[in-house]
């Protein structure tokens, strides 16, 4: 098993573009949560990366402008496939892998801390706040430490 040391912590945009542009890819190919960005959404990266780098730069810092909807869009996804709880879960935690794969410190772990909110925010404002989470443990968020990346070889 091949191991890598993650570099320093997320210090700016231009770290936060390396780890947005890593975990969309991951989340495009990805068979459950995939379609709602390709097929349901129709999402161009290239278009959309500039925006959501703009939202992580300030949640993370402070430096960037964000006036943007971000609930609107995620519910006009909802009304045509709805979003579960395990579909939040498994953006937690490619979330968490991407982050953990690219970056420690600080920063990085409020990035993933701050990815749960966000995710457990929509989930119960797009299901209702009794939305049940019944058999899928903690929204489906896997454990920092359950999570190892390996390589692919």
């Amino acid at each position: 098993m091949n191991h890598f040391a993650a570099a320093d912590d997320i210090s700016g945009r231009a770290d936060l573009d390396v780890v947005l542009r890593r975990f969309y890819t991951a989340a495009f190919a990805d068979p459950g949560i995939g379609p709602f960005f390709t097929e349901v959404a129709g999402t161009d990266l290239e278009v959309h990366l500039p925006r959501i780098t703009d939202f992580w730069e300030r949640a993370l810092f402070r430096t960037a402008e964000y006036r943007r909807d971000a609930f609107g869009p995620h519910a006009a996804l909802h009304s045509v496939r709805a979003m579960t709880a395990a579909d939040f879960g498994r953006w937690v935690q490619l979330w968490h892998a991407t982050v953990d794969g690219l970056h420690r410190g600080p920063n990085a772990e409020r990035a993933k801390a701050q990815g749960e909110r966000i995710a457990l925010a929509l989930h119960r404002r797009l299901a209702g706040e009794g939305a049940s989470t019944e058999g899928v443990d903690g929204l489906g968020f896997v454990p920092l430490a359950a999570l190892e990346l390996r390589s692919a070889a």
